[in-house]
This record gives C-alpha cells, structure tokens and sequence, in this order.
C-alpha cells in the first residue's frame, strides 16, 4: 500500500473515532442534564413535603393540650424548617446532599406518623373522659331535677298547708246607722259603720290570739283611717288599715262586729271592706251609699 492509502486510511480512521467521541459527548451530556431535570423534580419535590410537615406541625400544636408533647412538637417543627432552609440553597446537582436531605425526609415522615399516633391516642383518652364527665353531668342533672321536683312539691304542699290554716272572713255585713242607731242608705244620715262578719271554723289553724286589719275603701280608692300611722304589712308592702282588732281565736266559728265612727265627709257611691289577717286577705264585701 502506498503513503497515499495509508494517509486515506489514517485520517478515516480519525474521523470515525472523533465521530464516536461526539456522539458519546452529546449522550452523555443528554444524560447529565437528565439527571438535573430529574434532580430538580426531587428537589421540588421535597421542598413541598418539607413545607407540608412545618404546617402540619402548626396545625398540631393548636389541638395539642399536653405542655411537654407541645414542646417535642416545636423542637421538631424547628429542626423541619432548618432542613428546609438547607435544601433550598444546595444544588440540584449536588447529588451527596440531595441524597442526605432525602434521608432526613424519611426520617421526619416516621417522626410525624410517632407524634400523630401519640396525639390520637391522647384524644381517644380525651374522649373517654369526656364521655366520664357527660355521663356524671347527666346524673347530676337528673339528680338535680329530682331534688327541684321534691322541693316544689314540698313548697306546694307547704302552701297547701298554709292556706288550709288560713282563716276565713264570711257573712261579712256593713249597716250603715244613724245618730239613732238605725239603718240607712243616706250618706248624710250616716254617723257609723257597723260591720260583722264571722270567722269560720277551721281545725288546722292555730289557736291563740289573732290580729284583725280592715280596711275601708272610699269609691276614689282612698282609704277611711284615723291616722296615716296606721299600717300593717302585706305582701311586702305597707297598707293603711281604718281598724284594728284582736281576736282570741279557739278554731272553732267566732263572729266579730266592729265600730267606724264616721268623722269625716262621706259621699255617694261604692265602698268596699277589705279584711286581713296574719299577712292574708280573708274577707271583702262591697256596699253602696246613697
């Protein structure tokens, strides 16, 4: 073979090996940037569950109630957000600390399933005494409602039994009477008010002396008294009583006639006799004068 084959030949040669080293070249570099595509990808992505285990640990420590499981919480939320500021500034192609960061993430994965098991446990136990204390309440309350329930009836019997002892004004009577101590209807004639009534029988009351208000009402509401200190008390209130009478009463039927001299001017219309006893209104009876 002459010098010009060989040359021919040397220089094919050449350009078949440099044609083989460029397509290796370009492969490889396909491949490199693949790598950093993918390496990019896995840092995106971790970048995300890094990010979604620091809000995860917020949003445990709002329900949490235990201090020192609250503190763990904190110390790892903390350590999370470390290892997040760190990937964010390593090279995606920095492939030895992609690799480490990707092992710290498996880690805070075990780590989070630990504390989210201990939390649901502790939740379970919350329920429970939760579903203590609801069923304490519950008895409680029902107990509660029992003792309300005796003590209205033992107010209701109470008030039954005070107005069993109650006595009783009946047959009440008002004769207006003249100087000569007859009756009449005239107003001007009127000099007195004789007024009776009976006090009925009642067993259950007590014995012993009693005290008597009657009050008589002028048809303008006002009341027939001898002195504005004459009062006596009656359902948290002061009224003025026109007279006032003791009675020894024994439980059985007692009749009661009382005496209003008339001082005062009178006119025509309706009056009304009220008549109480032991804070109690006992007795009314209405008249007219003409």
């Amino acid at each position: 073979m002459d010098k010009k084959n060989l040359l021919i030949a040397a220089v094919s040669v050449l350009v078949i090996a440099m044609i083989g080293i460029t397509f290796l070249l370009v492969r490889e570099k396909k491949a490199n940037r693949e790598l950093v595509e993918e390496f990019n990808l896995d840092k995106e992505d971790m970048e995300n569950e890094y990010t979604r285990f620091v809000q995860q640990y917020d949003e445990l420590k709002m329900v949490v109630t235990n201090d020192s499981l609250a503190q763990q919480l904190e110390q790892e939320q903390l350590k999370t957000q470390r290892l997040l500021e760190e990937l964010r500034t390593v090279k995606s192609t920095n492939a030895t600390e992609i690799r480490r960061l990707k092992k710290e993430l498996a880690t805070l994965r075990a780590v989070m399933r630990t504390y989210l098991a201990q939390i649901d446990s502790l939740n379970k136990l919350t329920t429970q005494q939760q579903q203590v204390i609801t069923e304490v309440t519950r008895k409680y309350n029902r107990a509660s409602q029992q003792i309300n329930t005796l003590s209205e009836e033992k107010e209701s019997l109470n008030k039954k039994v005070t107005l069993a002892a109650q006595l009783d004004a009946t047959n009440i009577r008002i004769e207006p009477r003249n100087k000569r101590g007859k009756e009449t209807n005239k107003v001007k004639s009127i000099v007195k008010l004789a007024i009776s009534f009976s006090i009925s029988k009642n067993i259950t009351a007590e014995n012993g002396e009693r005290t008597l208000y009657l009050r008589i009402t002028k048809p303008d509401n006002s009341v027939l008294t001898k002195s504005e200190a004459n009062t006596f008390p009656y359902e948290n209130r002061t009224l003025t009583y026109s007279i006032k009478k003791y009675i020894d009463y024994n439980g059985e039927e007692q009749k009661v006639e009382v005496f209003w001299n008339v001082e005062e001017f009178l006119y025509a219309g309706n009056y009304r006799v009220d008549i109480f006893e032991g804070g109690n209104l006992i007795g009314s009876q209405s008249f007219t004068l003409k």
